[in-house]
């Protein structure tokens, strides 16, 4: 499930609970930073840390993480070029991500030319 579909379901989830009241938007995003947002970040924020420590300069130019899910993390590379340079190095950055990175549980990179 997408970012954008799980926070269309939280503020549907939202109305539900307020039984169709109107509720103040900021309250709403508040609710949603610190129930959604948040715990994501606090799981995923020390891969992209890596990802930037890790990752050679020209790469984090052409190359960024889109996603985290299921232990795959979704790398989108602006070329084919860009695309077999992030293969070469998958494995690696797996093993390192790994150890880094226990919390986000990444198994494989998948790279897609976006």
């Amino acid at each position: 499930m997408g970012t954008s579909e799980q926070i269309s379901r939280f503020i549907a989830k939202q109305a539900d609970v307020n039984h169709g009241k109107p509720q103040r938007l900021g309250d709403t995003l508040v609710e949603l930073m610190e129930n959604q947002i948040a715990p994501r970040r606090a799981r995923f924020g020390p891969v992209a840390e890596a990802w930037e420590q890790l990752l050679p300069a020209e790469l984090r130019r052409h190359c960024r993480i889109a996603d985290i899910q299921g232990g795959r993390l979704k790398v989108v590379a602006e070329s084919p070029s860009y695309q077999f340079e992030m293969r070469l190095c998958s494995s690696q950055l797996v093993k390192e991500l790994t150890m880094r990175c226990p919390r986000a549980k990444v198994e494989r990179i998948e790279i897609v030319v976006g």
